[in-house]
């Protein structure tokens, strides 16, 4: 019988139960190192996802069920600010070539392209407004195709297929009511209206932050229209187009974007028309006439004169500081709402006619104010256009206050403020050449 060598293992339950042991140990170690990199990996996978696509495709608003998503809100406000650092631009041209005074202009577009919250939510309002006139001019079947929009963005690079068509204006054919007899014995002549009330207020340094930011015109360098033939080729067009397509890239700006501004331009104007169809083609205007003097006491003085009986006209031709209608006994001739300052205004339509009203204080000084006469007048062309803008604003406004009391528009307010896009460099060196 041979002899079991010393240096022989002895195969034994308890060493293989040990060896099993040890083998299942391994495997584990290694599916649990398996199993953390691959988590790893997926947490590095969704962040990059997150960053670059979920993030993006997170609403910043919600208006009656439809979402504003935040990559399209970002890039209306680089859009936004690429509109107001070229009109900075055309405004120091003006100034420094011209000699025209354009830094009151260029304070507030600066005060809003160094305000990122505060043009952020301008522009976010402005896409809730947006999403309101599309979803009403949908309801009403009004559509904008693509041919429509490739039309006006052609319009607005100055590109016109046809030939540029030749504007034509028709003038509003009226003439003013004739007056009474109690009335001219008031008013013995009509002359033009000065324009001395219809000045604005001296501007501020710091803009108001509650005004609102003009809406960002489509046209990337904008330019006054010329009504001349087409300047250039299809071809000619098609360059300069993607000339500035390849300069909205670079701000991050998408094709889809940029051409969304048009169609919902579009929108908005055909809401517009048929919303204010039935816009007033007339307007209540006010024939008066008045004394501006500055000092409170004299114009208490000048009223005790006129309430004593005091001629009107030569009261004013003596005292008025206003020495347009002064010189012509204080005659504005006849004007609508809107053209004088408010507290003149206020006074101007609620005065008895004949009357002379007590001192009214405006930023001008203190006004006597007499009314001769009030009358629904025929609208010109402009004063109807104001009608119409005045009607559909007031359409914007109830259908959004309405839709806010109804709890259909939502704002994300923490999501659109933690995602913010930085200022485009090329726009921030503006402000470093001016230091």
């Amino acid at each position: 019988m041979a002899k079991q060598s010393p240096t022989s293992k002895i195969t034994t339950k308890k060493h293989i139960a040990r060896l099993e042991r040890e083998r299942q140990q391994v495997k584990l170690i290694q599916t649990i190192s398996i199993a953390a990199i691959a988590i790893v990996v997926l947490l590095v996978g969704y962040g990059i996802l997150d960053t670059t696509y979920l993030r993006l495709r997170k609403p910043v608003a919600e208006v009656n069920g439809e979402q504003i998503k935040m990559n399209y809100w970002q890039e209306r406000l680089q859009f936004s600010r690429i509109n107001l650092a070229n009109n900075l631009q055309q405004y120091q041209f003006y100034q420094q070539n011209f000699g025209m005074d354009t830094s009151q202009q260029q304070q507030e577009i600066q005060f809003y392209l160094q305000s990122p919250e505060l043009l952020g939510e301008q522009v976010l309002n402005q896409l809730i407004d947006e999403t309101l006139v599309r979803q009403e001019a949908q309801k009403r079947g009004i559509t904008v195709t693509d041919e429509e929009v490739e039309a006006e963005i052609q319009s607005s690079l100055n590109f016109f297929p046809n030939g540029t068509p030749t504007p034509t204006v028709t003038p509003t054919e009226f003439s003013f009511p004739t007056l009474t007899s109690e009335q001219l014995a008031l008013y013995p002549a009509t002359s033009t209206p000065t324009e001395v009330l219809t000045s604005t207020p001296a501007p501020t340094n710091t803009p108001d932050p509650a005004a609102t930011v003009p809406a960002a015109t489509p046209t990337f360098l904008p330019q006054p229209p010329t009504a001349t033939s087409t300047p250039y080729t299809l071809d000619g067009f098609k360059e300069e187009y993607g000339q500035s397509l390849d300069n909205i890239k670079s701000f991050d700006v998408s094709e889809a974007t940029f051409r969304s501004v048009y169609e919902n331009q579009l929108y908005r104007e055909k809401l517009l028309a048929e919303i204010a169809k039935d816009a007033p083609h007339t307007q209540e205007q006010v024939l008066a006439r008045h004394i501006l003097i500055q000092n409170a006491q004299l114009a208490g003085a000048v009223y005790a004169l006129l309430a004593d009986g005091q001629d009107f006209a030569e009261t004013a031709k003596k005292y008025s500081e206003d020495t347009g209608s002064g010189a012509n006994g204080g005659d504005l001739g006849w004007f609508g709402k809107g053209a004088m300052v408010a507290e003149f205004e206020a006074a101007a339509f609620s005065q008895p006619i004949g009357e002379v009203g007590k001192p009214v204080q405006s930023q001008f000084g203190y006004h006597i104010i007499q009314v001769i006469a009030r009358e629904e007048l025929p609208a010109t062309a402009s004063q109807y256009e104001e009608n119409k803008q005045t009607t559909f604003t007031d359409w914007l406004t109830k259908t959004r206050t309405d839709a806010e009391t109804a709890e259909t528009i939502t704002k994300f307010d923490e999501t659109w403020r933690a995602n913010l896009p930085a200022l485009p460099a090329a726009i921030a060196q503006l402000f470093q050449q001016q230091q």
